[in-house]
């Protein structure tokens, strides 16, 4: 992870960072600032440059102001490691738009318009790094929320059971918004079996490469949180398309206002 973390995309995750700690705390700033910053050390056996052990030392240093008293959170942020500053970022909520591109408009979409699925897709977001399994199974949960509350649209035929898969809720949406119709042309035909397939992949890996069922030590399980991030951003591009989707196919009527006639 940390090649994958320029410096220029560093530099700009301090900013960030820095604003959002600021921001997090209202008394005790310093303080608060600090001890948070703390949680993150991680200690470790470490040499210097020269080969020379030192011990076990955290693998960042909180660096202080000129007075030795107060935290220099900048400096302090410039010295952490991409992976774990990326991983700060994550936990406060900042957006890090160079792995999940869509994770700004689709939590914006989300939150104005499907709470349960904003919860859970936010919960997954955060676990990207510590647990890649349990951020797959629930972005694969916050998928099957948006689908499923489409479809409680009185205007939609297809009524659910409550037991469906992705894959089949996936299949049911498809029919609904007219993606599979034999009459279109076959590259629009590809696409939308493309997407069913985007979403039984989603599915498959949940059930068959995380800790979501019973696994051996044979089965191959995704640990690398660079196809982590891959499954979740694919996740939040087709949550965004069959919202934008609903929303054009299926607008709401806009309210007809009535006005009683002035007496006068």
């Amino acid at each position: 992870m940390e090649d994958l973390i320029s410096p220029k995309y560093q530099m700009k995750l301090v900013e960030d960072v820095e604003n959002a700690l600021w921001d997090m705390f209202s008394t005790n700033k310093y303080y608060n600032v600090e001890k948070y910053i703390e949680k993150w050390q991680v200690l470790g056996d470490n040499s210097t440059n020269t080969g020379f052990y030192i011990g076990l030392t955290p693998q960042f240093q909180i660096v202080r102001k000129e007075d030795g008293n107060a935290i220099d959170l900048k400096s302090t942020l410039h010295g952490i490691d991409g992976g774990t500053l990326l991983k700060i970022a994550i936990d406060l909520g900042v957006d890090t738009p160079d792995f999940i591109p869509t994770i700004s408009t689709f939590k914006n979409v989300l939150k104005s318009d499907y709470k349960t699925a904003y919860d859970t897709f936010t919960r997954a977001y955060r676990q990207i790094e510590d647990d890649p399994s349990t951020a797959i199974g629930l972005a694969n949960s916050a998928l099957e929320s948006i689908i499923k509350e489409i479809l409680k649209d009185d205007r939609i035929s297809s009524k659910l059971t409550g037991n469906e898969t992705l894959y089949q809720l996936s299949s049911i949406i498809l029919k609904e918004f007219n993606l599979k119709n034999v009459e279109h042309p076959k590259e629009i035909k590809t696409i939308g079996n493309s997407l069913l397939s985007i979403n039984q992949s989603i599915e498959k890996i949940r059930s068959e490469k995380t800790y979501f069922h019973g696994k051996t030590i044979d089965d191959h399980i995704i640990n690398d949180t660079v196809y982590t991030y891959f499954i979740v951003n694919s996740v939040a591009t087709v949550g965004l398309f069959l919202n934008s989707y609903y929303q054009k196919k299926f607008s709401k009527p806009t309210p007809v206002i009535k006005i009683d006639r002035l007496p006068f």
